[in-house]
């Protein structure tokens, strides 16, 4: 499963990061089914983790292309089920199942980035069968899209139709909304700008790897470079280029130099192997 679900719980502040894929989409369900059956213990322990939260403060940093819509509703009640004041963060792209997620948040606490897009659109699936069969997943897709207009309406106050009409927009792609939209269509409740938001764990695995860089090359961590240097010139090498004479330096590079060389005369053919072979033959004959 291609996510990230990391619970980092405090006494105070409890915060949740969820990036990637949410749950297991219904595509993936029948690839590598024991790898499938860890996944969904994983998500679970997650789950029971958000839910045994105790903390008074949750904050929950959203960057999810969205996945599956059970797993998201999951994980929405488990956020509300803690009692405790929750913000929801959205950044990057913030679409599709994420967007149930984000509406866990307390009143007010619904924060999106001013850099962020923000998809809704109608449910999806894949399946197979007989006419009977796939009229039932039909029906099954038409309870999910209302089920969901229906979150989405009563955090905003508006009526579940309107945000069905928009989720059906482009063929029931839906459409990316920009950060003030989604304000306005009542999905969000303030736009925050990114130094407002934490680092990712993306962030802070580059970070923490060129951490490790420096520290392997002598560089300490809280070490200020300054603007003139590069981050790969050591202090080392340095000091031994200031105390080289620089006539000491110029006297080693001298002028390019070529060894002579015989060339053939212009008028001069050059044969190859098989030619001088016939030729040798031709005489070979001719004796």
């Amino acid at each position: 499963m291609k996510s990230e679900i990391q619970i980092n719980n405090a006494a105070d502040v409890c915060r949740i990061a969820i990036e990637g894929t949410i749950g297991v989409p219904e595509e993936w369900q029948f690839e590598n089914p024991d790898e499938r059956v860890a996944t969904y213990e994983k998500f679970r322990e997650a789950v029971r983790r958000i839910g045994a939260i105790e903390a008074q403060e949750v904050v929950v940093d959203i960057r999810s292309t969205g996945g599956d819509v059970n797993d998201a509703l999951l994980i929405h009640d488990a956020l509300q089920q803690t009692g405790a004041r929750i913000t929801t963060r959205c950044y990057g792209y913030t679409a599709s199942a994420a967007t149930i997620i984000a509406q866990a948040a307390s009143e007010g606490c619904r924060e999106i980035s001013a850099n962020a897009l923000y998809l809704i659109h109608t449910a999806v699936c894949a399946t197979e069968g007989n006419a009977a069969e796939i009229a039932g997943k039909l029906d099954l897709l038409r309870q999910t899209d209302a089920r969901i207009a229906a979150v989405y309406a009563a955090r905003s106050g508006r009526p579940a139709a309107q945000f069905e009409a928009l989720m059906a927009e482009n063929n029931g792609c839906g459409r990316w909304l920009s950060p003030e939209e989604a304000v306005a269509a009542g999905l969000a409740d303030r736009l925050i700008e990114p130094d407002e938001l934490p680092a990712t764990s993306l962030t802070r695995n580059l970070a923490r790897g060129w951490e490790r860089l420096l520290a392997a090359i002598g560089v300490a961590r809280q070490q200020t470079l300054p603007a003139d240097r590069n981050v790969l010139h050591f202090d080392v090498e340095e000091a031994a280029l200031r105390q080289r004479p620089a006539a000491e330096a110029l006297a080693r590079i001298g002028p390019t130099t070529t060894l002579p060389r015989e060339d053939p005369s212009h008028a001069e053919t050059v044969r190859s192997a098989n030619e001088r072979a016939y030729a040798e033959d031709a005489k070979q004959l001719r004796k």
